[in-house]
């Protein structure tokens, strides 16, 4: 009986474990779940102890241990390169671009379920990718989207802070408007109140996080019907998934931009955490703020030209581009356009990024969407030739660290595509998508126990004396 029992537990054993190489070269195990283990609460609850541990050997072995020499050029030039901040979900390599806990998104279009065979990755899978490391079943991802629906009910209170703007307010402005006033109803500012332990935050920053993303699509959907369709709202369709069901409350039901709502949320997710919008809202949680303020402050970070409102820009130039020379332009008077665009000081929006030395990864699953899905429009056509046209002038002026395009260069020309043609919209797109990265994030930053985050500041009087003393 002793044989029979060990011969039942192995098969099970190998019914719940499978493997995956990945690019690297190493192994990820990928855990097939059975239904007692569809609550992404409980896988949480069971890792936690496991990594709060790992933390502390870590720190206990190699905290004094050098990851790099600081220099002046990186103090004064706003801490690029400097390693200085832990961030589990994602990283980012240079050449590589973005990996998901170690999945690159070809592995992650391949490896996470998906609505239709063959079709693009739920943003549900995703979420549960960045939080426990493991690549989710169908069942899985099914029961979280069906949590998400059940937190998605918006207070009336949030509805009339939005109302409270002039429809002519950047809806940027009016989203994190609408993502704090949800914050009245934080489960972490409640029990922090009533003297919850430190090693139980994570649990009310779990709640409020998934409250948190399961409303930012109503949210920023209200605030899209407001501003453009006279504020004629749609309501939720309960029997659609995360992506599916944000598109359709915007008013896109077309299901080849229901696959489209589905991998943009998804690719926008989280880009590592030193952009802006995932290092304010790490900052500013690391104060103990809830998720909702942390996350509306990275909403405002996101709001900047210099990053997430790119994608508004790039495809504001594109139409000017068309507007100026037509849909059919040759190469060479799309030369003369970019030459004049930079000789006017300005830059060419969608090309060049901060830490990645080659074309992002974003970028092209974008690509590959549009060549599989609109191959002909105009617009995808402009985009290509651009592809081909910006980086040999951006190489050729020298002072370009990455003349390629990233994902900013082509989600415009996808959107437009399907009807969502308002450029100062995007922006709202992409911080629902960063909604997934920085929550995920900030329940770990909670599990962990992670400080307040205070970096050392100095005056350029010390870095003279301080020069001039280590010459």
């Amino acid at each position: 009986m002793g044989f029979l029992r060990g011969i039942t537990a192995l098969s099970k054993l190998r019914s719940r474990l499978g493997q995956q190489t990945t690019q690297l070269g190493s192994v990820r195990w990928l855990q097939i779940q059975s239904a007692s283990d569809l609550d992404l609460r409980s896988q949480l609850k069971d890792q936690i102890p496991e990594q709060q541990e790992r933390l502390k050997k870590i720190k206990s072995e190699y905290g004094k241990f050098q990851l790099g020499n600081i220099t002046v050029d990186m103090v004064i030039g706003g801490m690029r390169g400097m390693t200085g901040l832990l961030w589990e979900t994602s990283l980012l390599d240079p050449d590589e671009g973005i990996r998901f806990r170690g999945l690159s998104i070809p592995e992650c279009q391949k490896l996470l379920p998906a609505a239709i065979p063959g079709g693009e990755p739920l943003p549900e899978g995703l979420l549960w990718l960045l939080l426990t490391g493991k690549v989710p079943s169908k069942e899985q991802v099914d029961a979280l989207s069906k949590d998400l629906q059940s937190r998605s009910a918006v207070p009336d209170h949030v509805y009339k802070a939005i109302d409270a703007f002039p429809v002519t307010a950047h809806p940027m402005t009016q989203f994190a408007t609408g993502v704090m006033a949800l914050q009245v109803e934080s489960e972490f500012q409640k029990a922090y109140d009533q003297g919850i332990p430190k090693s139980k935050f994570w649990e009310p920053t779990y709640e409020d996080s998934m409250n948190l993303i399961a409303r930012v699509p109503v949210v920023a959907a209200y605030v899209y019907r407001r501003v453009y369709k006279d504020g004629r709202v749609i309501s939720t369709d309960k029997s659609l998934d995360y992506g599916a069901n944000f598109s359709h409350m915007l008013g896109f039901d077309d299901p080849k931009m229901l696959e489209l709502m589905r991998l943009y949320v998804t690719i926008h997710s989280d880009h590592e955490g030193g952009n802006v919008s995932a290092h304010t809202g790490h900052l500013v949680a690391s104060a103990l703020s809830d998720p909702y303020l942390s996350f509306a402050a990275a909403l405002n970070g996101l709001a900047g030209p210099l990053h997430g409102l790119a994608n508004q820009e790039v495809l504001l130039w594109i139409k000017s581009v068309v507007k100026e020379c037509g849909e059919n332009i040759t190469t060479e008077q799309l030369q003369e356009y970019v030459w004049k665009t930079l000789n006017s000081g300005k830059v060419v929006p969608g090309f060049g990024h901060g830490v990645l030395r080659k074309t992002d990864p974003r970028y092209t699953c974008q690509r590959e969407f549009a060549l599989k899905h609109l191959p002909d429009d105009p617009l995808f056509q402009l985009v290509s030739k651009l592809y081909e046209v910006v980086p040999p002038i951006l190489t050729d002026l020298g002072k370009v660290k990455n003349p390629w395009p990233n994902v900013d260069a082509h989600s415009g020309a996808l959107l437009n595509h399907f009807g969502l043609t308002e450029a100062r919209y995007y922006t709202v797109l992409f911080g629902v998508s960063r909604s997934l990265g920085i929550c995920s994030q900030l329940i770990w930053d909670r599990a962990l126990g992670l400080p307040l985050e205070r970096p050392k500041s100095v005056t350029m009087d010390w870095l003279e004396s301080h020069c001039k003393k280590s010459a």
